[in-house]
């Protein structure tokens, strides 16, 4: 059984009305907090590794089984929130998600821990995409466009606020506890978010045309089984040292992809649902959005990933140090996701590009002033600042733009692929930047490692200047 939220309540202007204010701040708070679980457990992994004595191979599975479960059902979350309803299906992985983290914080191993890391993952899996999906129903006009501008500057900040809140938590040992609150704050904030869901949320009604849609299990395994095989390389590849298994799981992943994509395709022409509707793929501009989001998150987890390994390795800052470092990046990209639409009219087309360029010009100069070995000083603040600015201009208007022209029927399919891609695209980052990172470490010292950032920092501008480019050849008519 299909079913679909109730119709928005829409103010005489087109906006949204005021009572769908609390709607949003549920959903959103919600929503940061799964995505700071993504990073927030990176500051806390040496203490957890010391108290539950994990080894380095257990140690990856706890930092990275949620995301591993998170990447692979996130398109599924979308369709199940479109077949299951999406308030129902937001309160179930929000449940999930409230529930594992306790169990997480309780853990007396790193066996136990890793399970349920991965239950973790996969209740924000069925949370998230029903964010943009219930904004995408519910919200129109104006209303839908700062909603987005909210979601957009959530969905990036939570990497950045991930290691300042696990420093905090860390290095405030809260009566003793070393690295469970990380995981225990979680608790009482789901339990409240719980409550005020099921107070605000719209109820799921039946719609009759649902009933043609049904779950593409086929489509189903194959994308997940597509999506495993690209993303475990890409998380425990470095750790192990790339051995053999990696690099033919990367080459099996895009076989399976190819499967995916011509199963879905023929599935289309036969008159069933697809797990992705072709005609989102279709939507004019989804095929670059989809790209700028990728090198976006990409450049945004790889200078994260990157300058962790660097303060806490090179630099040898403690958890609250480390994570600090990075509030004005998160603080600048959040207030720049909410007010990029106030730009001047002739800005325009110019946005993101420029977006992309100061996120260049930043990434060489954090570098810059890092390269002798010490703490940046002004410089290395003054270029955070402007990195969470230029990336926010970089991601923002391209989600706000890509979903600009999504049906209301296509909102759960759309959510899924653009969360999908964020995920995938943080993934990408971290691997890249982090093994070219890991592979300049030749020896131990802060000048080595303040060596390794530099040439990460030019491979970071590269890539941003690889996203300012995007787009701007257009075939000819």
């Amino acid at each position: 059984m299909t079913t679909t939220a109730t119709s928005p309540v829409l103010s005489k202007d087109g906006g949204t009305d005021k009572r769908l204010r609390p709607l949003l701040g549920v959903v959103l708070a919600a929503q940061f907090m799964a995505l700071l679980d993504t990073f927030i457990v990176n500051v806390a992994a040496p203490t957890i590794r010391t108290e539950l004595g994990a080894s380095g191979a257990a140690l990856q599975l706890v930092v990275a089984g949620y995301t591993i479960t998170y990447a692979v059902l996130l398109i599924t979350g979308a369709r199940l929130g479109d077949l299951l309803g999406h308030r129902r299906t937001y309160l179930g992985g929000l449940a999930l998600f409230t529930a594992s983290s306790l169990a997480c914080g309780l853990a007396g191993s790193a066996g136990q821990l890793i399970a349920f890391r991965l239950a973790q993952g996969a209740g924000a899996a069925l949370l998230i995409p029903q964010v943009l999906s219930l904004i995408q129903r519910h919200f129109t006009g104006e209303g839908r466009v700062r909603a987005l501008g909210a979601y957009s500057a959530v969905l990036a900040t939570g990497a950045a606020a991930g290691q300042v809140v696990g420093g905090v938590l860390v290095s405030a040992d809260l009566f003793g506890t070393g690295w469970r609150p990380v995981f225990l704050v979680n608790v009482p904030i789901g339990l409240v978010l719980l409550v005020l869901g099921v107070r605000v949320l719209p109820r799921d009604r039946r719609d009759a045309a649902a009933h043609a849609r049904s779950l593409d299990l086929v489509g189903l395994v194959l994308l997940a089984a597509a999506v495993s095989l690209l993303t475990v390389p890409l998380v425990l590849g470095q750790e192990q040292d790339w051995p053999a298994w990696c690099w033919a799981s990367l080459a099996l992943s895009a076989v399976v992809f190819a499967a995916f994509g011509a199963y879905e395709a023929g599935l289309a022409r036969r008159g069933g649902a697809p797990l992705i509707a072709p005609r989102v793929l279709r939507i004019p501009g989804m095929g670059l959005a989809v790209v700028r989001i990728a090198v976006a998150m990409g450049v945004n987890a790889g200078f994260l990933f990157a300058l962790t390994l660097h303060f806490q390795g090179g630099l040898a800052y403690g958890a609250l140090r480390a994570g600090l470092a990075f509030a004005p990046t998160a603080v600048v990209f959040g207030v720049v996701g909410l007010t990029w639409r106030r730009r001047p009219a002739a800005l325009g087309r110019a946005l993101v590009p420029g977006g992309f360029l100061i996120s260049a010009a930043a990434a060489l100069a954090s570098g810059w002033a890092l390269r002798d070995g010490h703490g940046g000083g002004p410089l290395m603040y003054g270029a955070f600042i402007a990195l969470g600015g230029g990336l926010a201009l970089a991601f923002s208007p391209v989600l706000t733009g890509a979903l600009a022209t999504v049906r209301q029927e296509d909102a759960a399919d759309a959510s899924g692929l653009l969360a999908t891609v964020t995920q995938l695209g943080q993934l990408l980052g971290v691997a890249t930047f982090g093994t070219l990172f890991l592979s300049r470490l030749n020896a131990p010292g802060s000048q080595v490692s303040a060596d390794a950032l530099w040439v990460c920092a030019l491979a970071l501008a590269a890539a941003s200047i690889m996203g300012a480019s995007a787009g701007l050849v257009r075939r000819p008519r």
